[in-house]
């Protein structure tokens, strides 16, 4: 039964957070409710939690959403829950490339979800960062991003919460072509530093799009984080209390993080459920 006729759109939301404490989880919902209520669309919400109780969703959701998650993208690989995430992935991948399936189902990866994502399709190098990139950056739209609808709305460079000890590097860029995978966006340049810049965006397919940046993170959420005193003295003590000030000041400009959190994930719920009218 499609969602027109039963009149609800089936999100999913696989919970990568293996239990610590996060803000992603509820801004992911208060994005999809406010999405929601501003198309008058009635919808149900599940969430898996992938890693504490290996569960996945079914193909029978229209809209998925894998969220970050803490630790190493790359020694998890075999675990149960790594292969059962991965099974996942390709089934969604062999649901889209199949013709009889008229209705596509759309992912996005988020982070931890993205590394996973690279991984898996093999479209560059997955890798630990030399240091913890945590912060308000800002990130680069290439040729492609400027025409991917995702994106719609966002200035070069963007702001996003970027929050990781791993990358993506070295982009395989036979491997992209084969796909039809684009690469969408890239970090900011760091001419002091001898560091190839890391993908942060990719659409790897029509229906799947990733970002290692946070794009469900709003200021509310970190300005809490950040507030936290074990938070705050981390911060200081890794980056230096300017940092940690700064990042402070850049939560309350409309133009940065926020003009990210009302955009990229709507326009991505924008583009899957307009897919599904048409279907």
């Amino acid at each position: 039964m499609s969602w027109m006729e039963r009149k609800e759109i089936k999100i999913a939301v696989l919970d990568l957070y293996d239990g610590h404490a996060n803000q992603g989880m509820r801004c992911i919902e208060e994005i999809v409710r406010e999405w929601a209520h501003q198309h008058d669309y009635t919808y149900s919400y599940q969430v898996f939690n992938v890693r504490q109780e290996l569960t996945v969703p079914d193909t029978s959701f229209d809209v998925y959403i894998s969220s970050g998650g803490p630790g190493s993208p790359l020694d998890t690989e075999g675990e149960a829950w790594d292969n059962l995430y991965m099974q996942w992935l390709g089934q969604m991948d062999q649901w889209n490339k199949d013709a009889a399936n008229a209705v596509k189902k759309h992912v996005f990866f988020i982070c931890h979800s993205f590394q996973l994502a690279c991984r898996f399709y093999g479209v560059g190098v997955v890798c630990k960062r030399k240091s913890t990139s945590f912060g308000v950056f800002p990130i680069h739209r290439l040729h492609d991003g400027e025409l991917e609808s995702v994106l719609n709305g966002m200035r070069d460079p963007f702001y996003a919460v970027d929050s990781r000890d791993y990358q993506v590097i070295t982009p395989n860029h036979k491997r992209l072509r084969e796909m039809g995978a684009k690469i969408l966006a890239i970090e900011k340049h760091r001419p002091h530093v001898p560091y190839e810049r890391a993908i942060m965006s990719i659409r790897f397919s029509d229906q799947f799009i990733g970002t290692q940046f946070h794009p469900e993170a709003d200021a509310i959420g970190m300005s809490m984080y950040l507030q936290r005193e074990d938070k705050k003295a981390g911060v200081i003590e890794n980056h230096g209390e300017a940092k940690w000030k700064s990042m402070v000041e850049q939560l309350q400009d409309p133009e940065k993080i926020m003009w990210t959190y009302q955009h990229i994930l709507p326009n991505f719920l924008n583009l899957a459920v307009g897919e599904l009218e048409e279907a």
